[in-house]
């Protein structure tokens, strides 16, 4: 198992020539840049068409084929989906998030950052992390595909933060894919965070275990479930003492760990894409040896998030009772 560990803590990319892409840097260049390809956001969060006589967001949404060219439809795509970043990290500071970069020791352009209320956490009472899945997602996003084609709400994790405040959370947004910059033409990846399980690694042995938080729940989309289970594993007494919770939504975690299994399965619920009614039992198998799943209700694996977050929210709350009745 812990040779497992070491790869995927290993896994790289490799720092190829590449073209640089043309990608916003600050939010309001990203929200020219979606001008300049014909969209913008209403006030709804919405992706909309720019209306040509009113030069506001009009009632079409986004449109994928542009050509007979599958090829230059997917390019103008990634283009487009590429500017949603920065948009995201001004929404999610406007909830009052704010950047710790990592690695600490490194210049600003060679490092990446999370988000967290407060900046810097220290003995939260309640802690909410959430952990995005693979691909190109980043912080505050959690389906590219929703947030272009549905909503802001839809695609991104405001609903989770807004929520978790209402509650009283403090909370801690990883980044998990933030994994290099593009230096003179090159790709280079960032020291000690240059793959998805050392960058969370990083951020739990050096921000969120020393924050000494009293009670952490966590939240993890597709493959923030095999991040969120590795973490267990490697922080186990971290885990045991403080994580109540782990709610995962489509989360690619079979099995729980086998050095902390009794507690992974205490703690854990993944909800799964499905066309069951929300919330309906679909674990495989006995609940003393299996992760208990539910529905998410609705069958779309990028939905779930989005489609579950009242049952989810339900079960932390469910979680933490248990553990204030046990402390009693």
């Amino acid at each position: 198992m812990w040779t497992r560990f070491k790869q995927l803590l290993n896994l790289r990319l490799e720092e190829d020539e590449i073209m640089e892409e043309v990608t916003a840097s600050t939010c309001d260049e990203a929200i020219a840049r979606l001008r300049e390809f014909g969209y913008a956001f209403n006030d709804s969060g919405q992706l909309r068409k720019i209306d040509a006589a009113s030069g506001e967001p009009g009632d079409q949404p986004f449109e994928f084929n542009i050509s007979t060219n599958r090829r230059e439809n997917e390019e103008h795509y990634e283009k487009l989906a590429n500017q949603l970043k920065e948009i995201i990290y001004e929404l999610v500071e406007k909830q009052g998030l704010k950047r710790t970069h990592i690695p600490f020791d490194a210049p600003i352009d060679r490092s990446t950052f999370v988000f967290t209320q407060p900046q810097p956490l220290s003995k939260s009472k309640k802690l909410l992390i959430l952990i995005h899945g693979s691909g190109y997602v980043l912080a505050g996003q959690w389906a590219r595909r929703l947030i272009i084609n549905n909503s802001l709400d839809h695609g991104t994790q405001l609903p989770y933060i807004k929520r978790a405040q209402m509650t009283g959370y403090e909370i801690l947004v990883t980044n998990t894919n933030d994994t290099f910059r593009i230096i003179n033409g090159k790709r280079k990846t960032i020291k000690e965070v240059d793959t998805s399980m050392k960058h969370a690694a990083y951020v739990f042995q050096n921000i969120i275990v020393p924050s000494n938080p009293e009670s952490v729940a966590i939240v993890a989309h597709s493959f923030g479930g095999s991040i969120a289970s590795a973490m267990s594993q490697m922080f186990m007494d971290f885990f045991k003492e403080k994580v109540f919770a782990i709610a995962l939504t489509d989360g690619t975690v079979d099995h729980p760990p086998a050095n902390c299994k009794e507690y992974f399965l205490e703690v854990t619920r993944n909800w799964l894409s499905s066309r069951e009614p929300l919330g309906k039992d679909l674990t495989n198998g006995d609940k003393e040896h299996n992760i208990t799943c539910v529905s998410a209700g609705h069958p779309e694996h990028e939905w779930t998030s989005y489609s579950a977050i009242d049952s989810v929210f339900n079960f932390i709350d469910k979680k933490y009772e248990e553990r204030m009745k046990g402390r009693q």
